[in-house]
Order: structure tokens, then C-alpha cells, then sequence
């Protein structure tokens, strides 16, 4: 039985899962790295941590799966979005690669705007300029560290350097691809007008493939470092978010995603390109040849509870270390202890600026009503609360734009969370459904693998076989009516206060 393998180059970490061909996870490897924040809001890796994490995870993989190593027939990438990894003329890494959550681009972005013009820009590539895209990036570079920019020879994203290291081949997807703001969405090429205009050279990006395409080979130096065989296809994967899509069933109309990972996102499947004329929300090319996706992104979901965790809950983290378990189980249990809207106490997720609907890099996080009746137990609601607000202002975008949410799956960590899940069922007053399987894009990357290699004939075969709803969280019509009223306040706190944030920003 043939095994694939998937490859996620994330921003804690890289994962690798190898999935045999009835979709079953058989092995599994984890290896993490440290995240660099140089200024405040200024966020890098080195992409050397990427690629001895990766070679020791491969390794981990072949180690546990022993004598079936050999059964591995294709490797998937998929990875973090946005990130720019600028290399030079011999291929070598010039600077610290800049990362999706980065916000230090905010002038490059209105430099954009102001020279394509904003409604001009939606047309020509779906999505407005962002912090965390790459264009600004790449400008940001060119403003600021000259001796580097004038070196660059090539600009990949984070899965796609790891590509080059484990076959010599410069390539990416048409779904990452689309995240750059280089990219035609619509006719799934690189925009050659749009990077002319910005004096961005074209030869500075790789060719884009669709998601099951075969893009090289593992080479012989990458099999004997990982124990892997050499000559094994390399496919083109998926940024994170699709191929998490393609992970979770999100193939066909109607059917979407709420994942909660360090971000969160509502990810709609899309068969034409359907766009915000606003741009609140993202419309990429799918990792399924021929679709397209809508997704609304919060920066900081599962990071504003893994922030909460580490600052303000030193006694969940302390008795959870002794008893070898885990502290969010014991926020959880605080949570629910709270009534729902946590007796007025607001909690803004914006903890490293927000995309969906903002598009605010200078947003900030807040704690908004506290009195003295306050307590933990209602801070923790109130941050599950919050980031389901959050979530539920790209619900009600994508659902405004006539995009199909007939079915909604719960992933990532915060799926994990029965009182999370209840929050977001009655928050969008509408049911949640878990799946049998929810191993992140990793499991995504290695599904586009299997319909590489023929095991599948088409993405939403592969996915129909491998992937399906188990369990279902009904809303609450009381809760739902009593969030209504919160989630009014919630989106009200941030047009009182985002003038202070835009005044403060500039003290700093």
C-alpha cells in the first residue's frame, strides 16, 4: 500500500504526516523553531530552522515507518503563507525571511494603493494591499535595505524553499501564489502588468502549478539526509489555508471551514471568483484545479488564548505541569463558569493588528467593561468570545457575497474545545460539525499527493473517501439572540477606540 507523505512548513514548527491510501494517519513527526521579533510588530525566521526542521522531521518519518519507507510515493508542501525568502544569484539566503504576521509594510501598502489605485488594485489581483502580503515585502526591502534588495535574484515563499532544498527546483502553487499580490487570481498566472508597474522583475518568481501537479523530485542529497528514496515526486501542494481546506472537505459548494490555529479563518470553497469590493476578505485560487476560494482571516485566534495562557494564567500552567496536563483545559473550565458576554467584559483579538474587516495593522488588543466583579474565569470567556466574533465578521462578509455556508467544519486546535465550539455554533447561530480526521494542512498537502501519484482521480474523490462529518454542535436560540446584542458591542468597541490605536501608533 503506497504511503504518502505531507509537508507543513508552519510558523511554531514543521509537521509531517504519512497518510496510506485509505487516508489513515500511520506515522507522524514534529519538530519547532523560534519565531524573531526584532522591533514590536516586526516578526522573522531563519529559513535554515525551516530546513534542518524539516530534514529531521522526514527523518522521524522513515525511523517510524522502518521497512515502509520505501512505499512512500510522493511528498506534498504546503506551509505558511506570505512569507519572502529573498535568495541571491548562487541561491543563498540574503536576510531573515519576513513573515505573514508582520507588520512593518503598512507605508509600502499605501504606496501601493496610491500608485495602482484601490479599486484598480481588487481588480487586477482580487485582494487590496496588506501588511502581510509579499509585494510589500519585496518594497519594503527596496526602501529600506538597498544593499540587500540590489542582491535579489529570487523570491520564494517559505514551502517553496523547502521545495528547492529537497529537489533543486523553483516552483510554487497557484494558491499560494495568490497571497503575494503578484498574482492574476482570476486567470491563474503571475501579473506581469502589476509587476511592472511596481519595478518588481518577473523572473524573480517561480513558475506556478496547480495543486496535485508534480513540480521535481526528491534529489539524492535530500533522500540520503532523510532516509527517504531518491527520484519520489514532489507536488505542488498549497499554502496552508488551502491545502487545510482540501484537509477538511471544503471541495464543493456549500461546504466551509472555521479553523482556530494561531490564526483564524473562515474558508469558503468558491466555483467562480467571487470578490468584496470593499476587500475585507481574500479570494485565492484553491489548491483544486479550476476553483477558487473566499477566506476571512483573524490574525490572532488561538493566539490571543495562547497569549492569555502564558501571561495571566501562571496557576493553570502550574498545576497543568504537575499533573502532566493541559492548561487549556483548565481555562476552558474557568470559561464556563461565566455567563455568556462575561457580564460586559469585551475582549478585542487584535493583538498583532487584524485583515478581516479591518485591514488595520495599527489595531490592538483590549480588554474592554472590567470591573471589580470581574475575574479570570470571565477574561477567559471573554477571549473565547471574542475571537468568535471575530470569525463570525468573515462569516457574515462571505455570506453577504452570495458564497454558498450551508454546512460549517470546525478544525484546528481550537476545534479541540467543547466550550469554543458551543461559543462559535451560537455565536453564528448555526451548527458545527467535527470530522473524523483534523490533522491541519499537513493532511491536505498529502491528499493533493495521492491524486499526483493516481491514487485518486480528482481532489473531491480523494477527499469524499478520506474525510466526513462525525459530530455536530447545535446553537443554543437563547444564547444566540444574547450574542447578537454582545456581538453589536463587540463590533462597536472597535470603531470607538481604533482612532486612539491610529494615535498611539504614531508615539511609538
Amino acid at each position: 500500500m503506497s504511503i504518502m507523505l505531507g509537508v507543513d512548513v508552519g510558523t511554531s514548527g514543521t509537521k509531517v504526516l504519512a497518510v496510506d491510501t485509505r487516508g489513515e494517519v500511520v506515522a507522524s513527526a514534529l519538530e519547532e523553531y523560534p519565531l524573531q521579533s526584532p522591533k514590536p510588530n516586526w516578526f522573522e525566521q531563519h529559513p535554515e530552522d525551516w530546513r534542518q526542521g524539516v530534514l529531521t522531521a522526514l527523518q522521524s518519518i522513515a525511523g517510524a515507518l522502518g521497512a515502509r519507507a520505501k512505499e512512500v510515493a510522493a511528498v506534498g508542501l504546503t506551509g505558511q503563507m506570505h512569507g519572502s525568502v529573498f535568495l541571491d544569484k548562487d541561491n543563498k539566503v540574503l536576510r531573515p525571511a519576513i513573515l505573514w504576521c508582520d507588520q512593518r509594510t503598512a507605508k509600502q501598502c499605501d504606496d501601493i494603493t496610491e500608485k495602482v489605485g484601490e479599486r484598480k488594485l481588487i481588480e487586477m489581483v482580487c485582494n487590496p494591499a496588506l501588511t502581510g502580503f509579499t509585494a510589500p515585502k519585496i518594497l519594503w526591502l527596496r526602501d529600506n535595505e538597498p544593499e540587500v534588495y540590489d542582491k535579489v535574484a529570487k523570491v520564494l515563499l517559505p514551502k517553496d524553499y523547502i521545495r528547492y532544498q529537497l529537489t533543486g527546483e523553483f516552483a510554487t502553487d497557484v494558491a499560494d501564489a495568490s497571497g503575494t499580490l503578484l498574482f492574476d487570481v482570476q486567470k491563474r498566472t503571475w501579473h506581469k502588468e502589476l509587476m511592472g508597474i511596481l519595478d518588481i522583475p518577473t523572473d524573480w518568481m517561480p513558475p506556478a502549478y496547480e495543486g496535485p501537479d508534480v513540480t521535481g523530485k526528491l534529489s539524492n542529497a535530500a533522500a540520503e539526509q532523510t532516509g527517504l528514496p531518491a527520484g519520489i515526486p514532489v507536488v505542488a501542494g498549497g499554502g496552508d489555508q488551502a491545502a487545510g481546506g482540501v484537509g477538511c472537505g471544503i471541495v464543493k459548494p456549500g461546504v466551509i471551514s472555521s479553523t482556530i490555529g494561531t490564526s483564524g479563518v473562515i474558508f469558503a470553497f468558491a466555483e467562480q471568483v467571487k470578490l468584496d469590493p470593499e476587500g475585507r476578505v481574500h479570494t485565492f485560487c484553491h489548491a483544486v484545479p479550476g476553483k477558487w476560494h473566499v477566506m476571512g482571516v483573524v490574525l490572532s485566534a488561538g493566539g490571543s488564548l495562547q497569549w492569555f495562557r502564558d501571561k495571566l494564567c501562571p496557576a493553570e500552567r502550574g498545576v497543568a505541569e504537575a499533573t502532566g496536563s493541559d492548561p487549556y483545559v483548565y481555562i476552558d473550565a474557568a470559561a464556563e463558569k461565566a455567563p455568556v458576554g462575561a457580564e460586559g467584559l469585551t475582549f478585542l483579538p487584535y493583538l498583532t493588528g487584524e485583515r478581516t474587516p479591518h485591514k488595520d495593522p495599527y489595531a490592538k488588543g483590549a480588554f474592554i467593561g472590567l470591573s471589580l466583579r470581574h475575574t479570570r474565569a470571565h477574561m477567559a470567556r471573554a477571549v473565547l468570545e471574542g475571537v468568535a466574533f471575530a470569525l463570525r465578521d468573515s462569516l457574515d462578509i462571505i455570506r453577504g457575497m452570495g458564497v454558498p455556508t450551508d454546512q460549517v467544519r470546525a478544525s484546528g486546535g481550537g476545534a479541540k474545545s467543547a466550550i469554543w465550539r458551543q461559543i462559535q455554533a451560537d455565536v453564528n447561530n448555526a451548527p458545527l460539525h467535527t470530522l473524523n480526521v483534523d490533522q491541519g494542512p499537513a493532511y491536505g498537502a498529502a491528499l493533493l499527493a495521492s491524486v499526483a501519484t493516481g491514487e485518486f482521480k480528482s481532489i473531491e474523490q480523494a477527499c469524499d473517501a478520506a474525510v466526513r462529518p462525525v459530530d455536530t454542535c447545535e446553537p443554543n436560540a437563547g444564547r444566540a439572540k444574547e450574542y447578537d446584542t454582545w456581538f453589536a458591542e463587540y463590533q462597536e468597541a472597535y470603531k470607538v477606540l481604533a482612532p486612539g490605536f491610529h494615535r498611539v501608533a504614531g508615539h511609538l
